[in-house]
């Protein structure tokens, strides 16, 4: 029964299902054939066949084995089969909607078709001839502006022609009977402005010639071009040579007309250095009337006969350049220039060569080059053992000799055989003429400056003199010698300072002596130099050579680096260090004087070095310390050309940091042996002292009992140690600190302090392990806080070193809620205190105090 069931269930499954199917088959084959527009494409129709497929209820009712399974299967396909019918609804509502919209389309092609057979209508019998008349009237246009231009062009060709005529005749009328040159030039001047090929022309050779002229145009100009030129060459020397300044003028200003301006301004260059040659003569001449030619050889002859050379083509330039340029055209003067130039070239190389010649500047500087230095050679060899330094040359011992003379006298040695004094004139007259030659091209240079640069932009060495002779015999003959020379006279005197130096007298450590003179206390040398250094600079400036300043400040730099700290340095090692003499005594006090005033001599000099460079960098209404007191120029004004300025700042800003370095570095090393020689062997005493009878383990009680012992008050006894320390502190540091200059104590006070801040550390770790009360702790506290304020006196910043000490006396004297706080507060950080001292040392600093 049961199989049978199950059969007869499947039978009627199977029934049910291919009866389903072909309902919804047919169906769907009837919605799709009520419409030739498909509802969906391919791909759909793909997709919904394998959504068929994969249906669950399809697959279900596949595989269904109970009537349950095939009841809920066709609900299934029920609900699917509702679903199918509202999309074909739907699908139907739109087919609808666009098949309406589609006969509008048809109803609006219909018309537009209709408008279209009509607008082509329109044009092929309306417009067509329009556009026709239209293209030629176009066409006529064209032709006719075609032949107006044609005309235009003919017309100005025949314009031309008929001025060249004109002119051709004109230039032969002027030049007959009434030889009007002014205007022949003229009329060649208006030939010029016609174009060559209308003068070349077949046109112009058959209508220009005439009976009187029968010559092809060009021919005729061109003859007359060369015999005007040979005319106006003619008469300008002729005027040139009766000084007949109009007539040279007139014929001068005709050449550009003539189209000969090259021939002009080569004449007129030839007129104006003739003036040139003839005034560098005469002032030559001059010097050849006094008696003996001592005219030559006083004063700045030959540096005022170069500036008045110069002078004389400045104002031929500046007087004639308006003209040059107003006949010849903008930047015809440069051609004069470079004539004038030429000139200058001979006229400026002779005064050179005389120059050197009367000043037998070659023999100098043979011999400035051959000078040993003896003084500087012998003091840097090592000193030998029993004779002592180097004596001075003013010392009562040099004067055993007859006459006091000795072998460094400089009177007896005068400069070994050459004349400070006329190397420095010597050197003056170079720095002047140099200046001269500067103020010259820097004129010639903005007037060959193109005008289509900026008057703001810096200037460019023209080739007119870079290029030029006297350029070349400037260098040789003037700059190299001046760097020679002036490399000789900076040693030399620097050399002089030292033999001639001098250090301060009356001074003394007892305070109880007045001192002679007003501080700094320094050598003369330094005051020598520096006056050298500011002397040489200045006067190196003045001559606004960049190859001087580039020869001249590393010079600088190095003697002073070399000679200046080198004889300093050897001072302070062999003449003046503080040594005791004998062992564990103190230096004596001349030598602790004399390396003082050497250690101030090496901070005035890089002070007065300082204030030199800085002075220079930026000019202000100030003399200029060589005498003068007018204001100094900016370097921008002395040294113009593009970026030499800011290459002559950078040298002498390296020569203040490399003298900075060498004198710092030897004054450091200075301060340290004043320190450890002079300052540290008595600061000891000074605290041996000061902490004598100091005992800080002692209560209050029994601290009154040993004063009521000593008939002392307590208060005297509390000040003890404070008022000690002041009274040797200010016997060591007093003395001192009125002999150096602020800036070296300030060094030493620093020094000290450190020294000082370790050795009070020292001291009060030594109280560790409870050795020290609590009443003895607060005096120790008060005694080192007295010491730090009279150190630190006049110098605040010197509590800064003190800093860990006084934290380790702050934390022994902390009460215990204090402490407590302290400690549950971490490292501290949170209190407001930045800390010098590790939390282990500031655990070590409770065990001070005794509990």
């Amino acid at each position: 029964m049961p199989a049978t069931a199950n059969n007869n269930g499947g039978s009627s499954y199977n029934t049910s299902s291919r009866n389903i199917t072909t309902a919804v088959n047919n169906n769907t084959t009837t919605t799709t054939t009520t419409s030739s527009i498909p509802l969906r494409s391919k791909k759909s129709d793909s997709q919904d066949n394998n959504n068929n497929n994969d249906d669950p209820a399809a697959t279900l009712l596949r595989d269904a084995s109970s009537p349950s399974e095939i009841r809920s299967a066709l609900a299934s396909l029920h609900t699917r089969k509702s679903t199918l019918t509202a999309r074909l609804s739907t699908l139907l509502a739109a087919h609808q909607d666009m098949s309406r919209s589609l006969s509008r389309l048809d109803n609006l092609r219909a018309g537009l078709g209709a408008q279209v057979i009509a607008t082509r209508g329109i044009s092929n019998a309306m417009l067509a001839g329009a556009s026709e008349t239209a293209a030629h009237l176009s066409s006529r246009v064209r032709t006719l502006d075609l032949e107006k231009q044609r005309v235009e062009d003919t017309l100005r060709v025949v314009e031309q022609v008929a001025e060249l005529k004109a002119c051709v005749a004109g230039v032969v009328g002027s030049m007959g009977a009434p030889q009007d040159w002014e205007a022949a030039a003229g009329y060649i001047a208006r030939a010029a402005k016609v174009p060559e090929e209308i003068v070349r022309g077949g046109f112009a050779a058959a209508v220009v010639p005439t009976v009187e002229v029968p010559d092809a145009p060009w021919v005729t100009l061109e003859a007359a071009r060369e015999s005007l030129c040979a005319l106006f060459l003619r008469e300008f020397r002729k005027a040139a040579e009766e000084g007949d300044g109009a007539k040279v003028t007139r014929f001068f200003k005709l050449f550009p007309l003539i189209g000969r301006g090259d021939v002009g301004l080569d004449v007129y260059g030839s007129y104006v250095c003739q003036g040139v040659a003839g005034t560098a003569r005469a002032v030559l001449r001059e010097s050849s009337s006094v008696v003996g030619g001592q005219g030559r050889k006083d004063g700045l002859f030959f540096a005022n006969a170069l500036a008045r050379l110069f002078e004389h083509i400045a104002n031929i330039v500046e007087g004639h350049g308006g003209l040059v340029e107003r006949h010849y055209g903008t930047g015809k003067m440069v051609k004069v220039i470079e004539r004038l130039q030429r000139e200058a070239d001979v006229q400026g190389g002779i005064i050179l060569d005389s120059w050197s010649d009367e000043r037998t500047v070659d023999r100098r500087l043979t011999d400035v080059k051959s000078y040993p230095f003896s003084f500087l050679v012998q003091s840097f060899l090592p000193q030998q053992r029993g004779f002592g330094a180097t004596p001075r040359v003013n010392s009562p011992a040099l004067g055993a000799g007859a006459g006091g003379g000795g072998a460094n006298d400089p009177r007896v040695s005068e400069d070994e055989g050459v004349n400070m004094k006329e190397v420095d004139g010597l050197l003056s007259e170079i720095a002047v003429m140099l200046g001269r030659w500067f103020f010259y091209s820097r004129f010639l240079a903005g007037k060959c400056k193109d005008p289509e640069i900026p008057d703001d932009a810096p200037l460019s060495m023209p080739e007119v003199l870079t290029g030029s002779n006297l350029s070349r015999k400037v260098s040789g003959r003037l700059v190299d010698p001046y760097n020679s020379l002036t490399t000789f006279f900076f040693r030399r005197s620097v050399e002089k300072a030292f033999q001639l130096d001098e250090s301060p007298a009356g001074l003394s450590l007892n305070m109880s002596r007045s001192i002679d003179g007003n501080a700094p206390f320094i050598i003369s040398a330094v005051d020598d130099v520096m006056y050298i250094v500011n002397a040489v600079i200045m006067r190196s400036i003045s001559t606004s050579q960049r190859g001087v300043i580039d020869s001249v400040i590393p010079t600088i730099s190095s003697l002073l680096g070399s000679d200046f700290v080198g004889m300093i340095q050897r001072k302070m090692r062999d003449e003046s260090y503080p040594k005791p003499v004998i062992q564990g005594g103190l230096p004596p006090e001349d030598k602790i004087i004399a390396f003082i005033v050497l250690i101030n001599s090496l901070d005035m000099a890089n002070e007065y070095l300082a204030r030199i460079i800085s002075s220079i960098l930026t000019p202000s209404e100030q003399s200029n310390g060589a005498g003068g007191g007018a204001q100094r120029n900016s370097l921008k004004d002395s040294f113009p050309f593009k970026s030499e300025a800011n290459e002559v700042t950078a040298r002498l800003k390296n020569l203040k940091l490399s003298f900075s370095s060498k004198t710092t570095e030897l004054l450091n090393e200075g301060l340290s042996v004043l320190f450890n020689q002079v300052v540290k062997p008595r600061l000891r005493p000074v605290l041996t002292d000061a902490f004598r009878d100091a005992d800080y383990a002692l209560n209050e009680d029994e601290l009154l009992e040993l004063a009521a012992q000593n008939d002392e008050d307590e208060d005297e006894v509390l000040e003890q140690v404070p008022r000690r320390f002041e009274h040797g502190w200010d016997a060591l540091m007093k003395p001192i600190a009125r002999l150096m200059t602020p800036k070296t104590f300030t060094t030493v006070l620093d020094l000290t302090a450190r020294y000082l801040a370790r050795v009070l550390e020292k001291r009060v770790w030594s109280y560790g392990g409870g050795r020290t009360s609590p009443y003895g702790a607060i005096r120790m506290e008060r005694d080192f806080s007295g010491i730090v304020g009279t150190v630190s006196r006049g110098n605040y910043s010197v509590r800064e070193v003190f800093g860990k000490t006084t934290q380790i006396l702050m934390v022994a004297n902390m009460e215990d809620d204090e402490w407590e706080e302290l400690v549950g507060s971490g490292d501290g950080e949170d209190d407001g205190m930045s800390w010098l001292l590790s939390e282990d040392e500031r655990r070590k600093a409770r065990t001070i105090v005794r509990t």
